[in-house]
């Protein structure tokens, strides 16, 4: 393994990105010299927004991170890793169920490219209940999400949403 990790990866859909999630990337982003919000295509999910979107969205919500760039793909994150010269993948861990989860996929990552490592990070306590699934379930019924997402996609899902 590298002694020193220039780039690492924040991999995951972000339909749409939330506070928990840029909580996430905040705390990352002061541990690597260079982090890669990679936001997935992926084509067995059904999302509100399409890759565009969800790209525009998250490069709005850190912009002001300088060692911070969003990059849409559509392949292996082993492979994206390898394009991108990442040594490192984060994810955030809200629950033993998560990590079962994400140890699965940690495990895979490794084995398709063996210097690819996983770092997990919990989220803050107050940010440990957001997920987009909830706050998309709350924009639909009518809440208040102010609190759960940054403002341009809190217009942006009740323009969807309504």
């Amino acid at each position: 393994m590298k002694s020193n990790i220039l780039t690492a990866i924040f991999p995951g859909t972000f339909d749409p990105i939330t506070n928990g999630h840029i909580d996430l990337i905040l705390r990352a982003s002061l541990l690597f010299p260079r982090l890669i919000i990679a936001i997935a295509e992926n084509p067995t999910k059904k999302t509100l927004f399409d890759l565009d979107e969800r790209v525009n969205l998250a490069s709005t919500s850190v912009e002001h991170l300088l060692n911070v760039e969003v990059i849409g793909f559509n392949n292996l994150m082993a492979d994206f890793a390898q394009t991108h010269n990442a040594t490192v993948i984060v994810r955030g861990v809200r629950t033993t169920h998560d990590f079962e989860y994400e140890r699965q996929l940690a495990e895979m990552n490794r084995s398709l490219k063996p210097d690819l490592d996983t770092i997990f990070l919990m989220p803050s306590i107050a940010m440990g209940f957001i997920s987009s699934t909830i706050v998309k379930e709350v924009a639909f019924h009518g809440g208040d999400i102010s609190n759960l997402v940054p403002k341009h996609v809190k217009t942006e899902l009740i323009r969807r949403t309504a």
